[in-house]
């Protein structure tokens, strides 16, 4: 029970959905993908494990990061911007993976390349391999357009290039629950005030 007064007042104090809001949401939200990603990316380098799960814990970080950044508001728009970020954040992981597989085959390949040496041989002087044509290196704008679509893209690529499997499918429905999480979670708990309304006994029928 509360007076009018009291009523309007706690109406008044409510937050209310706005342009600042949804900007500190979105700061929030996108921070929580980057820390997503880079915990993403770091499990599966360290443990050479690809566990689909770690999409949920994204798809909880950004949801709550973003409605902490709002102070509760929640709606379409940043449902929207949630479930991207979501995928953004998971997709995206991709790539630092994928780098460090590079790296790792070449370090490989080199090693292999190398022909052992005996020890008599050991005091020598190699001899110089032949020059390599020198390849003109990418623009780095250029680059940088293409290892960003491709991650976006990676959950698909590696089902287009490996083909329908049980792993991939179990990945993309993880991911999918994912952004289901996130989305859920930004679509906010509107609080409406009801009242005020008398306190006094009825009159007996």
């Amino acid at each position: 029970m509360a007076c009018p007064a009291c009523a309007e007042k706690a109406r008044c104090e409510l937050a209310k959905d706005s342009h600042a809001a949804y900007l500190r949401a979105l700061l929030f939200g996108i921070g929580a993908a980057v820390v997503g990603l880079i915990l993403y990316a770091t499990f599966v380098i360290a443990t050479g494990l690809v566990i689909g799960y770690v999409s949920l814990a994204v798809g909880w970080m950004v949801g709550k990061a973003m409605i902490k950044g709002s102070n509760g508001i929640g709606g379409r728009r940043y449902q929207i911007t949630a479930v991207l970020l979501t995928y953004a954040a998971v997709s995206m992981a991709a790539v630092p993976i994928w780098i460090n597989y590079a790296r790792q085959y070449q370090e490989k390949q080199r090693l292999e390349a190398e022909p052992p040496q005996s020890a008599s041989e050991s005091g020598r002087r190699a001899p110089l391999p032949p020059p390599r044509p020198v390849q003109p290196r990418p623009a780095p704008g250029g680059w940088l357009v293409r290892i960003t679509l491709l991650g976006f893209a990676s959950p698909f690529v590696v089902l287009w290039e490996r083909g329908p499997s049980y792993g991939s499918m179990i990945g993309l429905l993880i991911l999918f629950v994912g952004m289901r999480f996130a989305w859920q979670i930004t679509a906010g708990r509107p609080l409406e005030i009801y009242g005020p309304f008398e306190n006094a006994p009825q009159p007996a029928g």
